[in-house]
Parts: structure tokens; C-alpha cells; sequence
């Protein structure tokens, strides 16, 4: 593997990071806004629209005709999403404790 394909490779994986973290960031976000939402079903879809087409047009031009880009750049996608279901997850909501 050549160090040209390594910086390639490396420069997707930050990539797909950065694309993860703005797709579930922005999911967190309009979650955050379904209860005071006017329209929250118009919310829900567009925000899931604009998401993925930017999400989608992001790997595509980071991909650039390589599969190896495009999988390099799921990974990072992917790590962010774990990383993101970790730190905002449903167990990070406070547990009512039990008395007695």
C-alpha cells in the first residue's frame, strides 16, 4: 500500500467522521426541537431529507470513483455513530433511584 493511498484512506476515515457527526448531530438537534415544533411531521421529514442528501453528496465526493475512499469514509461514518449513541444515548438519561 502506498503512502499515497494511506493519506488517501486516512483522509476519508476523517471525513466519514466529520459526516457523522454532522448527520446524527443534526439528528440529536431536531429531535431536541420535535416538541416545540409547529409541524413536527414537516420537520421530521425534511430534516431527514436534507440530511441524507447532503450525507450522500458528501460520500460521493469524497469517494471520487474508489470504493476503498467509500469505505474508508463508512467507517469513520460509522465509528462517529457509535461514538454519538454512546455520549447522547437513552442510557445517559437520569434513572429514578429506588427507596426502601
Amino acid at each position: 500500500m502506498s503512502e499515497s493511498m494511506v493519506l488517501h484512506l486516512s483522509l476519508a476515515f476523517m471525513a466519514g467522521l466529520l459526516l457523522g457527526l454532522f448527520y446524527f448531530g443534526t439528528l440529536w438537534l431536531t429531535v431536541q426541537r420535535l416538541s416545540r415544533a409547529q409541524r413536527p411531521g414537516l420537520l421530521t421529514v425534511g430534516s431527514f431529507f436534507v440530511r441524507t442528501g447532503l450525507t450522500l453528496l458528501g460520500f460521493f465526493v469524497v469517494m471520487a470513483g474508489h470504493w476503498e475512499r467509500a469505505v474508508a469514509c463508512m467507517v469513520g461514518f460509522l465509528v462517529m455513530r457509535k461514538f454519538m449513541a454512546y455520549r447522547y444515548g437513552p442510557m445517559k438519561q437520569a434513572t429514578p433511584q429506588k427507596q426502601g
